[in-house]
């Protein structure tokens, strides 16, 4: 059955759109496919113009629907918006929580009709629903494979880490020669099992004398644990110029609820400062990424100071292993703190590594329907990736609103670029075939533009962040996007940009304008909150 055959509602008239910081907009709502889409009365309720809200129904976290008895419902007439009257006996107000944590109230005429397009919203996502969206071209680069030893040697050593995550080079370090790996668990089970392939394999990282380092993302115990149920840690008899280095990060459900917590305690506008200080420490969500920062700086000394070569992993090796391996070049490598080169690393790190993106962005922060596998470990990456663009303002090219625009596409987009869980599913789903990409998009000379730090210059040098308690900021511009407005911070940068640039003082957008990119374009997210 076609999704579009069990839309009941397709169209509604005379639908109340509110959405926090905004003027409330009335206008006909339709439902499709893929999309909410919202078009006001031309002219009506003070608007300049029409504005459009164009609403990805995937980005729909969670749906909340209260319906009241008003008996008949007339609306006034208007030489656009013709009379609509209806005997429905009551009305309905929708609530929407999305995905990239934005929270829009529909209040529609009719209880029936409110219940349609609220059933429409929660119909689960059937085969051809989920791909049509993205779907119709984009390259998809060759994933770095390191080919140390022959081929029979690497499909042994494969078959002793799990789900056949043999050690992969991620990054080569110009400055020494050193190397960064990355790979899941060895499987040496209760029996400390070898394999002499895997052993060969990293032996051959080394040359004589030379030492390395293995920082696994699990607790000791919790590696412990793992050889009890056919996982392990390499053993130091069998890897003798290998260190193992343990330093936990969370992954998974405390990861989830983590950040579950901090939402709700942004959304509590009752609170006073001692609770929302309280409250905050006890999301534990700048613990987090304290530590995820703490641990990708320890990888990159052990590489850049050091001179020794690294080997990351945890259980799978596709979460906390790719979340450190990412910062640390962020970290080391100025190219990948360029636009291209920052995308460059989403594509190698998290997309071609395996992330699995499907399961962990499945839900966001207000779905009551908890799946286990949800985790935000990419948000948890980008927020990182933040502090380092606080630290070091002028280091990074790209600005703030290409990391929102990552994180709003990650969890819902009509682009192809994080479909799937990895490399063979998106084989399998022809996704180069039929999506687009996001990076296309968003390197166009039109859009590049909106994406660039104007105060970038070119650091060469190795960016060094601090993880001191007073140093590790909550991320306002997302966790607060939708809450408080940001217009004296756009502005400040937009006349930065134009000082910076020497063109003439841009002209200011009505409040139309500015509302309808606010509602239809994920992009203008940054620059035109609420």
């Amino acid at each position: 059955m076609e999704f579009s055959e069990l839309i009941k509602t397709a169209t509604v008239e005379s639908v109340l759109l509110s959405c926090t910081g905004l003027p409330a907009v009335k206008g006909t709502l339709c439902i499709t496919s893929h999309h909410l889409l919202l078009s006001s009365c031309p002219g009506g309720d003070a608007q300049p113009g029409t504005v459009e809200l164009w609403l990805l129904i995937r980005n729909v976290d969670a749906v909340e629907k209260r319906v009241q008895n008003l008996g008949w419902y007339q609306p006034p007439r208007t030489s656009d918006c013709p009379r609509d009257t209806r005997l429905a006996g009551s009305s309905g107000t929708i609530t929407l929580r999305c995905k990239d944590l934005k929270v829009l109230q529909l209040e529609i005429p009719g209880m029936e009709e409110c219940l349609n397009i609220a059933s429409s919203i929660e119909t689960p996502e059937p085969e051809a629903r989920g791909r049509m969206a993205p779907f119709p071209p984009r390259a998809v680069l060759p994933a770095d494979r390191l080919a140390a030893v022959g081929d029979d040697a690497l499909r042994k050593a494969a078959r002793f880490r799990q789900g056949g995550r043999f050690p992969v080079l991620s990054y080569y370090h110009p400055k020494n020669g050193t190397a960064m790996l990355r790979s899941s668990q060895p499987l040496t089970g209760p029996n400390r099992k070898r394999c002499r392939e895997d052993e060969m394999l990293l032996g051959a990282v080394l040359d004589e004398g030379e030492r390395g380092f293995i920082i696994d993302t699990r607790s000791a115990q919790a590696a412990k644990q793992a050889r009890m149920t056919g996982g392990g840690t390499e053993p130091k008899s069998s890897y003798p110029q290998w260190k193992r280095l343990h330093r936990p990060l969370e992954r998974g459900r405390p990861l989830q609820e983590s950040f579950i917590k901090l939402v709700e305690a942004c959304n509590d506008a009752s609170i006073n400062m001692d609770r929302w200080l309280s409250r905050l420490e006890s999301s534990r969500w700048l613990s987090h990424v304290k530590a995820a920062l703490s641990t990708a700086c320890l990888a990159a000394q052990c590489m850049d100071r050091e001179e020794a070569s690294v080997l990351v992993h945890g259980a799978e090796g596709t979460d906390t292993t790719l979340l450190v391996t990412a910062l640390a070049q962020v970290i080391l490598d100025p190219s990948c703190r360029t636009l291209g080169g920052f995308q460059g690393l989403l594509e190698r790190e998290w997309i071609e590594a395996g992330h699995p993106f499907h399961l962990r962005c499945a839900r966001s922060a207000y779905s009551h329907a908890r799946l286990k596998q949800e985790a935000p470990l990419f948000l948890l990456f980008l927020d990182c990736v933040w502090q380092l663009s606080r630290q070091f303002p002028f280091s990074l090219e790209f600005s703030e609103r290409l990391l929102l625009t990552l994180f709003d596409n990650a969890y819902a987009s009509a682009y192809g670029t994080f479909l799937c869980n990895n490399e063979k599913e998106r084989c399998l789903c022809k996704v180069k075939e039929s999506t687009h990409s996001l990076w296309a998009w968003l390197n166009q000379p039109g859009e590049k533009k909106k994406y660039l730090n104007p105060l970038y210059s070119h650091n060469a040098l190795v960016i060094w962040p601090s993880v001191e308690p007073q140093s590790i900021q909550l991320w306002q511009g997302l966790f607060f996007r939708w809450i408080r407005s940001s217009q004296y911070l756009d502005e400040a940068w937009a006349e930065i940009q134009r000082l910076l640039e020497g063109n003439n003082p841009p002209v200011k957008e009505n409040a139309g304008n500015r509302l309808r990119r606010s509602l239809s374009d994920p992009a203008a997210q940054t620059e035109n909150k609420r």
